[in-house]
C-alpha cells in the first residue's frame, strides 16, 4: 500500500528521469576527463580511507584533533563516492540519464555532507585555536566527550538542513524540461528551470540555509586562524614560526577554496549565463577539496607519518613471516 508521500510524489512528478549534461560540451576531451577524474577518485579514496584506518587503529592518534580529522576523511570519502562514480559512468559510456528518485537521493546525500563539512571545518579550527592559544587548559576544554558532541552536532545539522531542502523540493511539480546543466544532481541551483511550480519559497529557503551553513562557520574558522597566527608571531624561534605558518597557510588555503567557491555557487544569481562558471567553481568543493584535505590536514603531519611507517613495517614483517 502506497504511503501519502509516495502518492503526492507521483501526482506531482510527470517526468521519470533527469538528463545530466555534465561535460557533454567537450566531446573531444571525454577520454582525458575520464582518466583525470578516475585518478582523482582513486587518490581521494586512498588518502581519506587510509586516514580513517590510522585514526581507528593507532592508539596515539586517539585525540580530539585526529578524531575530527577521521570524521572529515570519512565524510570526504562518502562525498566523492556520491558524485564521482556517476561522472565516470557518464564520461565512459555516455549514460547521462538518472531517475528522479536517484537524483533526489544524490541531492540529499550531497547536501547532508556539505552542511556537515561546513561545521566540521569550523570545529576543527576551534580545536586548533584551543590547542595553540590555551595549551595548558586544552585537555580540559576539549575533552573526548566534547569533541564527540561537536562532531555529532555537525552531522545532525547536515541531516536536518538536507532533509528540509529535499522535502521542499519534492513537493514541487516537475513536468519538464528535464535537463540539468551540471555533472551531478544539484537540484537547488537548477530548480527554477526544472520545476513548473512556483520555486520562490524553495529558492529563499536554499539561500537562507546556505548563508547559515557557510557564513557563521567561515567567520569562526577565519577568526580562529587569525588568533592562531597572532600566537605564532610570538614564537621566538624562526624555524618554529616558519613551520607553523606553513601549516596554517595550507589549512587556510583549503578552507578558503572550499567556503569561497561554495558561497559563490549558491549565492550568485540563478542565471543560465553563469551556469558554466558555477560548474567550474563547484569542481573545487566537490572534487578537489576532498582530494587535498588528507594531504593538507593529515599526511603532512609528523605523527601521521610515524603511524604510517609503523604500519608499513608491520605489514612487511608479516609478509616476510
Amino acid at each position: 500500500m502506497q504511503s501519502t508521500a509516495e502518492k503526492v510524489w507521483q501526482n506531482q512528478t510527470t517526468i521519470s528521469e533527469f538528463i545530466l549534461l555534465g561535460f557533454g560540451d567537450l566531446p573531444e576531451l571525454q577520454g582525458l576527463l575520464f582518466l583525470l577524474f578516475l585518478a582523482i577518485y582513486l587518490v581521494t579514496m586512498a588518502g581519506n580511507l587510509l586516514m580513517v584506518v590510522l585514526v581507528v587503529t593507532c592508539r596515539h592518534l586517539h585525540t580530539p584533533m585526529y578524531f575530527f580529522l577521521g570524521n572529515l576523511s570519512l565524510l570526504e570519502s562518502c562525498n566523492s563516492s556520491t558524485i564521482l562514480p556517476k561522472v565516470l559512468t557518464s564520461l565512459s559510456s555516455g549514460g547521462k540519464s538518472v531517475s528522479v528518485t536517484a537524483c533526489f537521493t544524490q541531492f540529499f546525500i550531497f547536501s547532508f555532507l556539505g552542511g556537515t563539512e561546513c561545521y566540521l571545518l569550523a570545529m576543527m579550527s576551534y580545536d586548533r585555536y584551543l590547542a595553540i592559544r590555551k595549551p595548558l587548559h586544552y585537555a580540559i576544554l576539549m575533552s573526548g566527550r566534547l569533541s564527540f558532541q561537536l562532531a555529532a552536532v555537525s552531522w545532525v545539522s547536515g541531516v536536518l538542513v538536507s532533509l528540509s531542502l529535499t522535502v521542499k523540493a519534492s513537493q514541487l511539480s516537475f513536468c519538464g524540461p528535464n535537463e540539468i546543466d551540471d555533472y551531478f544532481c544539484d537540484v537547488s541551483s537548477n530548480i527554477r528551470y526544472l520545476s513548473c511550480s512556483d520555486t520562490y519559497l524553495f529558492e529563499l529557503s536554499s539561500f537562507i540555509f546556505t548563508c547559515v551553513f557557510t557564513l557563521p562557520p567561515f567567520i569562526l574558522t577565519v577568526a580562529s586562524y587569525v588568533l592562531i597566527i597572532l600566537t605564532i608571531l610570538r614564537i621566538p624561534s624562526t624555524s618554529g614560526r616558519r613551520k607553523a605558518f606553513s601549516t596554517c597557510s595550507s589549512h587556510l588555503t583549503v578552507v578558503a577554496m572550499y567556503y569561497g567557491t561554495l558561497m559563490l555557487v549558491y549565492m550568485l544569481p540563478r542565471s543560465r549565463d553563469l551556469s558554466q562558471v558555477k560548474k567550474v567553481f563547484s569542481l573545487f568543493y566537490t572534487v578537489l577539496t576532498p582530494m587535498f584535505n588528507p594531504l593538507i590536514y593529515s599526511l603532512r603531519n609528523m605523527e601521521v607519518k610515524g603511524a604510517l611507517r609503523k604500519g608499513f613495517r608491520k605489514i612487511i614483517v608479516f609478509m616476510i613471516k
